[in-house]
């Protein structure tokens, strides 16, 4: 068996985007320091609405043709970031995209919302115990914007980190346990998104007609109950950019004279502040008094600097 590297950082996401949208500094920072990034994607997003009428035929209403074509996507935005190790939980299409409460999709049979969370998190367990994560990064019990996928992808997650440290979970199929240091929900800094939307109002909105809100970014907290902060610098910056730029179906990023692009919109064409900065909350609630963490590893027994006494 190769030998994993000392640091390994899983990321559970719900559809191909939400990682370099959410997460893309982050997985370009602790993949250029040689940690073992591993993202787990849960759909492959069949109920997108598709941005380039070029491809608009790709729409699940139309050729149902988009689910493939974002695996492509996806397999390019992880070149940008520098990521190597990519899955699908269960495989490609094990589970479709459920689109938003009260819709058609939403009631398939086949979609993930409607998935059993124990079933799906066995999945989940094959991958966590092969990695042997000391950190995961999911999202908050409410999926941070409350899309039905990315609420069972936080209730896949907790309950895969569950089983996979339970001996008596399926050792003879799945290996040995293993119990995941440290879990993170992703989230955004009030202070921070304010401040992005400020710098879209001075420079006159950017490219866009409109600009969204605070209020329309997905898990925006106080600054208080950030726990851990990952910063970008110009090279994790241009990365997430062009990761996201590689979701061309569902990202329109505005183009930059200077330094890494600033804006993006989705397919409302509302801009929103590109984040070089990306937060976390730990999902056991425990409080960092030194302030938020700035590695999401930091103390974790087995990475290389870790500390007995980790919590």
């Amino acid at each position: 068996m190769t030998e994993l590297p000392a640091r390994r950082l899983m990321l559970v996401h719900a559809h191909p985007d939400d990682e370099s949208i959410t997460n893309g500094v982050t997985m370009a920072r602790y993949a250029a320091e040689g940690a073992l990034v591993t993202l787990v994607t849960c759909t492959l997003g069949e109920e997108g609405e598709v941005i380039p009428p070029a491809l608009a035929h790709l729409a699940a209403d139309r050729e149902d043709g988009l689910g493939p074509h974002r695996i492509g996507e996806l397999r390019h935005a992880m070149r940008e970031l520098g990521v190597a190790d990519h899955r699908f939980l269960g495989g490609p299409g094990r589970y479709r995209d459920s689109g938003m409460f009260g819709t058609p999709a939403n009631e398939r049979p086949d979609c993930f919302w409607r998935a059993d969370v124990d079933e799906a998190a066995s999945h989940l367990v094959e991958e966590i115990r092969q990695v042997r994560p000391q950190v995961l990064v999911t999202y908050d019990p409410n999926g941070g914007y409350g899309h039905p996928d990315h609420i069972q992808a936080h209730r896949v997650a907790t309950r895969a980190v569950e089983l996979a440290a339970d001996p008596a979970y399926r050792t003879e199929r799945d290996g040995t346990p293993h119990r995941v240091g440290r879990v993170y929900w992703s989230c955004a800094a009030r202070s921070v998104v304010e401040e992005g939307f400020a710098r879209l109002r001075a420079a006159g909105g950017g490219p866009f007609p409109e600009l969204a809100s605070a209020g329309d970014v997905p898990g925006v907290v106080d600054d208080a109950e950030v726990d851990a902060v990952v910063e970008g610098g110009a090279a994790e910056a241009a990365a997430k950019a062009a990761a996201m730029r590689a979701h061309a179906t569902q990202i329109v990023v505005a183009d930059s004279p200077s330094g890494p692009p600033e804006s993006f919109a989705l397919s409302n064409r509302l801009g929103q502040p590109l984040l070089h900065t990306e937060h976390f909350r730990l999902a056991d609630g425990a409080e960092t008094p030194g302030g938020p963490l700035r590695d999401l590893f930091e103390g974790l027994v087995g990475t290389a600097g870790g500390a007995e006494g980790a919590r």
